[in-house]
């Protein structure tokens, strides 16, 4: 799946956009980008409409992208699933909730779970020329770690929203995630160390409550990088003008690092499992090194060497974040 924004939300964005400043958003970009450095959540930072389209602006685009990759993933691990309903949760500026409908474009009800009003309101106003799932969305503003009794559904996604929860409350927010999922569950967070952490921390939860794991990992073993390396992934986006702006950048293209988990409720038929190919390949004069995560759930190190014309070919297309 592109990770490039659908033209419906690129133009929305713009219109957004019209009439504003770019010199005063790009100084509350970075305000705001400092401010989440630093530790402090949405609710702190997104005060005003301006403040939600500085973000927009500079955060809207990479989570698109990544939650591309990984819904993109879940459509190939579960090919068979046909989802009618969507809970965002933490839905910000609805990035996920675009994808999701690109990704099923049967989706027939959305809902939109956050405590930012300026946020549900802008995500909103995208939504105006968008699929008719996303404009007639409904609105529940409220706080994860506060809130229970979400509305249930067949797709349920946090993008990035563990990172703004305190850690004594996320292992409850992940129960009420996974009470509220009716099929496939799909947590995103930033490729940081401290990002993976939160997302094994939810896959030992999600484990024990029942939960089958679709990806990034081909078992259910502990995972084999703990006090090695985080798992992570990337993605490649491209900038706007305006991203770039925002963002006092001058290349034209950013890549996204994220980590991410995908489970499923055992009715939903998956796909046979691969190896996860954890890091760039390798290209040397041997052939193609790979780094990836077992069946058996040990980390296996290979080597396709030229000589094997067929498979040395394939692994040739194969990427970081990709199956064996």
């Amino acid at each position: 799946m592109s990770p490039d924004l659908p033209a419906a939300l690129r133009a929305a964005l713009g219109d957004a956009l019209e009439g504003v400043p770019r010199k005063g958003l790009a100084e509350r970009a970075g305000r705001t980008s400092q401010a989440y450095r630093a530790g402090r959540t949405s609710a702190g930072v997104i005060r005003e409409t301006e403040d939600a389209l500085a973000y927009a602006v500079t955060r809207l685009p990479a989570t698109y992208a990544a939650c591309a990759a990984v819904m993109g993933e879940a459509s190939r691990m579960a090919p068979g699933f046909r989802p009618r309903t969507l809970l965002d949760a933490g839905a910000g500026t609805g990035a996920a909730s675009w994808v999701a409908t690109e990704v099923w474009p049967g989706l027939e009800t959305v809902t939109w779970l956050d405590a930012n009003p300026q946020f549900l309101a802008l995500a909103a106003r995208l939504a105006a020329g968008g699929p008719a799932a996303l404009r007639n969305a409904e609105t529940v503003r409220a706080d994860l770690t506060t809130s229970t009794g979400w509305p249930r559904a067949e797709v349920v996604v946090a993008s990035y929203a563990l990172a703004e929860i305190e850690t004594d409350h996320q292992t409850s927010v992940v129960v009420e995630l996974w009470a509220a999922c009716d099929g496939v569950l799909a947590l995103v967070e930033p490729g940081t160390p401290a990002g993976y952490g939160r997302i094994l921390a939810a896959r030992a939860t999600l484990i024990q409550s029942g939960a089958v794991i679709l990806a990034p990992c081909p078992h259910a073993a502990a995972c084999p990088l703990v006090g090695e390396d985080w798992c992570h992934f990337s993605v490649r986006l491209p900038r706007s003008r305006d991203h770039r702006l925002a963002k006092g950048a001058e290349v034209p293209f950013e890549d996204e690092r994220f980590s991410y988990l995908i489970a499923a409720r055992p009715k939903i038929a998956a796909a046979p499992r691969q190896p996860r190919i954890l890091a760039p390949p390798r290209v040397g004069k041997p052939g193609i090194a790979l780094k990836l995560c077992g069946l058996d759930g040990g980390l296996d190190h290979r080597l396709i060497t030229k000589r094997e014309k067929p498979a040395y070919a394939a692994a040739r297309r194969l990427d970081w974040g990709q199956v064996l």
